[in-house]
């Protein structure tokens, strides 16, 4: 007996990967516990790309848009790793490290680098975490309380206004292969904003404030 369920097509603007998706199991891989991520079903596959094409600024407003909010749990999940980074001075030295949320264990930790920023340092200690739960064969999500640093994870690009000197040029090495990492591997693991006013202070925290 044929279905009688009507086929739907999902549109995702901002998401893990954006584009159009036939299938809720696909939509929902993209833009689960991605901060703001914006994203709506339609009934034909031509009104979902001539949706694409308009944005979605176009369909704020009414009853059936989606916008995700940040659905964290009340509590942060304890199979997890935690990365924060410090930074002594704006750009300044600049250290980062991650810790295993359940025992609180440090799993790495990297620096001094000169002439760094506390985004630069989220940004790759999240992709330190990534490639290290990658090599282990873990799954389980990180935390960081850097909305930019997430985002530069999302797009696989640093936006900073630190300019390369000599004295930083091992930091923009680093972030040229994180950058490439990104660009050439898949993983599992959702990064996920650390909800400092209702848990407190990341675990990974130094402590310096």
């Amino acid at each position: 007996m044929a279905s009688s369920k009507t086929p739907k097509f999902y549109v995702v603007w901002q998401g893990r990967r954006t584009g159009i998706f036939d299938s809720w199991d696909e939509c929902k891989k993209q833009i689960d516990q991605f901060p703001a991520a914006k994203y709506k079903s339609f009934p034909s596959k031509n009104e979902a790309e001539q949706a694409f094409k308009s944005g979605f600024s176009k369909f704020i407003g009414k009853k059936d848009i989606n916008v995700a909010k940040n659905e964290y749990q009340e509590k942060p999940i304890l199979e997890s790793l935690c990365v924060d980074a410090a930074c002594s001075g704006n750009p300044g030295n600049l250290e980062y490290k991650g810790v295993y949320l359940k025992t609180r264990q440090e799993i790495f930790y990297q620096g001094v680098f000169k002439e760094g920023t506390n985004n630069i340092g989220e940004f790759l200690a999240i992709v330190h975490a990534l490639a290290y739960l990658k090599k282990h064969e873990k799954d389980i999500p990180i935390y960081s309380d850097s909305i930019n640093a997430i985002s530069w994870v999302h797009k696989k690009r640093v936006r900073t206004q630190v300019e390369r000197t000599q004295a930083n040029k091992p930091l923009f090495e680093l972030i040229d292969r994180a950058e490439k990492w990104l660009k050439e591997n898949q993983y599992p693991n959702r990064v996920l904003k650390w909800k400092t006013d209702i848990w407190g202070e990341n675990p990974a925290d130094f402590g310096r404030k």
